[in-house]
């Protein structure tokens, strides 16, 4: 039996070990010691594989323009005080800029592709998920069109969100001379230490003057029209004029800690769309021809986006005003020992004086956050959060349910958002304060990803953002603080337990 002593000694020691070095973060010990006793040593070695992270740390980012204007007398005084309190956790401070919010998928892969086409000189691009779908084939396609014309396009994936994206599809994009890279790919040594790390970005800047940031990825699901997947809900955002500078400033920081693609091929082909080409089974992809698959759900879904044709070309239907702003963009990055996103938050919850909307499909704040959000309903702030019923995965669902409670007997207003995918992010405070970027309000978001928001001072653009909350509510329905007590027993103990992962969730 000494063995099973030395053993639990050794344990011990290990745990030890996990508690000091995170003895800042005692959510994540916490995590860790948990993985540690159902699974001695091997719970330890799993934490230096994903919390030892190879090449990140890197100092705060900051762009080359740094103008110290400030916001007109015109404006509350929360404005002023959150505006001058994040100056400093800002990419480059405040900067103005045109801003035009979209609210759907369809409308806004419609003007991406537009000013993807009309490109001239350069095209970034930054996805934490890019799909090889419908979606993704076409505007791989009109990559591929414009690179081979001159424009100098470079692509930067995260390799886990984007693992299902084929090689050959990748290699097809080089070969038209567009620079691909990948951060975290899931080859050693990047997949042993930084497992648990993500580039959650969703950033695309054209010619250096017009950049697309906000919550929607590359893929069908974001189109709200695919059968498995049903309506989905999000908001995206297209900036032009100085800000776009910030929203460059990320990426190039992002691009110089991607790691290249091995695929040597810089041979520029002749273009031929790949949804152009017929396969075994002699499909077609519906965007370019009209035409569909005869297979699975593209039969019968790519007819419905088939008369979506024009959209998606880029002859856009008529859009919503741009805004002339006051913008403040902040890139959220694990290798600061400053969580950026989690402070900006704080913030701007803490200085507001009459009014918080916040919508957010992975709600699983830290004491912090949620310290702050109760006390803004205790100043008198009317605090109203929206959230998902359905959540995918569904432990982070059962994580999120664990503060609806709490939060109901603060005197906050929660609903559960019913028609479909709720993905939005987006924070509106006292009526010309508004917040839209990739970020969750999770240890995840905070602490393991690299995220890129936007705080946007300007009353037109927060009246938008709030007639598209008021609409979300009109498909929610309030949580009560009886849905809360009459969970039955083990729904309450998964809740819980799902509660105790939420530093990895």
């Amino acid at each position: 039996m000494a063995w099973i002593a030395g053993l639990w000694l050794v344990n011990t020691a290990l745990l030890i070990i996990i508690a000091v070095r995170e003895v800042r973060r005692p959510a994540k010990a916490l995590t860790w010691i948990s993985v540690g006793l159902v699974l001695p040593i091997i719970g330890f070695v799993c934490y230096l594989f994903v919390t030892n992270p190879v090449k990140m740390r890197r100092d705060k980012l900051v762009s080359s323009h740094n103008s110290p204007i400030s916001l007109p007398p015109e404006y509350g005084h929360s404005a002023f005080v959150i505006a001058r309190a994040l100056q400093p956790l800002s990419v480059s401070g405040l900067r103005t800029g045109s801003v035009q919010i979209l609210t759907n998928g369809i409308e806004t892969y419609g003007k991406l592709l537009q000013s993807i086409q009309a490109a001239q000189k350069s095209i970034d691009l930054e996805y934490y998920i890019y799909r090889n779908d419908h979606i993704g084939k076409r505007i791989t396609d009109v990559l591929i069109d414009r690179a081979l014309s001159g424009v100098n396009i470079r692509f930067i994936r995260d390799g886990w969100g984007s693992r299902s994206f084929p090689k050959y599809a990748v290699r097809r994009m080089m070969e038209a001379g567009i620079e691909c890279r990948t951060i975290f790919p899931l080859r050693i040594p990047w997949v042993l230490s930084n497992l648990t790390y993500r580039d959650h970005c969703k950033i695309v800047i054209v010619d250096g003057k017009e950049a697309f940031m906000g919550g929607i990825n590359v893929g069908d699901e974001y189109t709200g029209m695919k059968p498995d997947v049903g309506f989905w809900r999000d908001t995206h955002m297209r900036l032009t004029g100085e800000t776009a500078d910030d929203v460059k400033a990320v990426f190039e920081a992002h691009w110089k800690m991607a790691s290249p693609d091995m695929l040597h091929s810089t041979r520029k082909a002749k273009f031929i769309p790949e949804s152009a080409q017929l396969s075994d089974d002699k499909a077609i992809h519906p965007f370019l021809s009209g035409k569909t698959e005869r297979s699975g759900y593209g039969w019968e879904w790519g007819s419905e986006l088939g008369t979506m044709e024009g959209t998606l070309m880029g002859k856009a239907s008529p859009s919503k005003d741009s805004h002339n702003v006051y913008i403040q963009i902040f890139e959220g990055n694990p290798g600061l020992p400053t969580p950026v996103i989690r402070e900006m938050h704080f913030i701007c919850l803490t200085q507001a004086t009459r009014t918080i909307d916040v919508t957010n499909p992975y709600f699983i704040p830290d004491a912090d956050i949620m310290m702050a959000i109760k006390t803004a309903a205790a100043r008198g702030v009317r605090v109203r959060l929206l959230v998902p019923r359905q959540v995918i995965p569904k432990v982070a669902g059962a994580a999120s349910r664990t503060y609806y409670g709490e939060l109901v007997e603060a005197g906050i207003d929660v609903f559960q958002y019913n028609k479909g995918v709720l993905h939005a992010k987006v924070m509106i405070i006292d009526g010309e304060i508004a917040e839209v970027g990739s970020s969750n309000y999770d240890l995840r978001s905070y602490r393991l990803n690299y995220e890129v928001c936007a705080v946007m001072y300007h009353s037109d653009v927060a009246r938008e953002l709030t007639e598209q909350f008021e609409r979300d509510l009109a498909e929610a329905t309030p949580y009560r603080l009886e849905d809360h007590m009459h969970r039955t027993s083990s729904e309450r103990m998964l809740d819980q337990a799902a509660r105790l992962l939420s530093p990895l969730l």
